[in-house]
C-alpha cells in the first residue's frame, strides 16, 4: 500500500462534534509527547500536516486525518496524549472522558494503535490503557516509536517484551528512518 495524499480534516474537542466519515478508522493512543504527531507527519511524508511540540499534553483535541492510498482510504485520529501534561487535574479528567467516549462510541474505528517511546520501560498507564482496550474488546496494535535512540539489539528485546505483556502485533517505528514505514502500511491494510 501506498498513501498518494493525505489532509487535516478537523479538531474536535468531543465525539459529538466529529463529523461521521465512512471510513475504516484508526484512534491513535499513547502518553504525552511519545512522538503520535511526528508519526503522521512521516507516515504520510508531510512534515507539517500534524503540529508537534516538545512540550507535552499539546494535543487537547481530537484531530482527524483523511490518508488516500493506492488501495482504500482511511482515517487516522490523533487523540489527547496520556500520562504527564502541564494541565489541571480537571482537565485531565476531561481529556480522559472524552477518550473513553470516542473509543467506545467511533463506530468506524477497526483498530486503535498505542504509541510505546523505546527509551522507556513500559509505564503504568500504558498497562492501564491496554487493559481498558481489552476490557472493552477493542482491537489494538502497538508501534514503538524512537527507535533511532536505541540499537537493533535493544528495539528486538523491547519488542518481544511488549509482545508478551500485551499480546499485541508490535511494529519498530522512528521519524529519522523511514525503513520501519512499509512494515506499518502492511499492518493497517492487513486491517483494512
Amino acid at each position: 500500500m501506498k498513501i498518494k495524499n493525505a489532509k487535516f480534516i478537523i479538531s474536535s474537542p468531543n465525539l459529538k462534534l466529529c463529523p461521521e466519515l465512512n471510513m475504516p478508522e484508526f484512534a491513535l493512543l499513547g502518553r504525552s509527547n511519545v512522538g503520535k504527531s511526528s508519526f503522521i507527519n512521516t507516515l504520510v511524508n508531510q512534515s507539517k500536516l500534524a503540529k508537534t511540540s516538545n512540550t507535552p499534553g499539546k494535543t487537547r483535541l481530537i484531530n482527524l486525518f483523511e490518508i488516500q492510498t493506492d488501495f482504500k482510504p482511511f482515517i487516522l485520529a490523533d487523540l489527547p496524549g496520556y500520562g504527564f501534561a502541564k494541565v489541571s487535574k480537571k482537565e485531565q479528567d476531561s481529556w480522559q472522558k472524552n477518550l473513553e467516549e470516542y473509543l467506545l462510541k467511533r463506530k468506524n474505528i477497526i483498530s486503535t494503535i498505542q504509541f510505546i517511546d523505546a527509551r522507556h520501560d513500559i509505564q503504568k498507564n500504558d498497562i492501564q490503557m491496554q487493559e481498558w482496550l481489552k476490557h472493552n474488546n477493542i482491537p489494538c496494535f502497538n508501534i514503538l516509536t524512537k527507535c533511532d535512540y536505541i540499537s537493533r539489539n535493544e528495539i528486538t528485546k523491547k519488542i518481544l517484551i511488549i509482545k508478551k505483556e500485551f499480546q499485541n502485533n508490535v511494529v519498530p517505528f522512528s521519524s529519522k528512518n523511514k525503513q520501519y514505514i512499509d512494515g506499518i502500511l502492511n499492518e493497517i491494510s492487513n486491517l483494512i
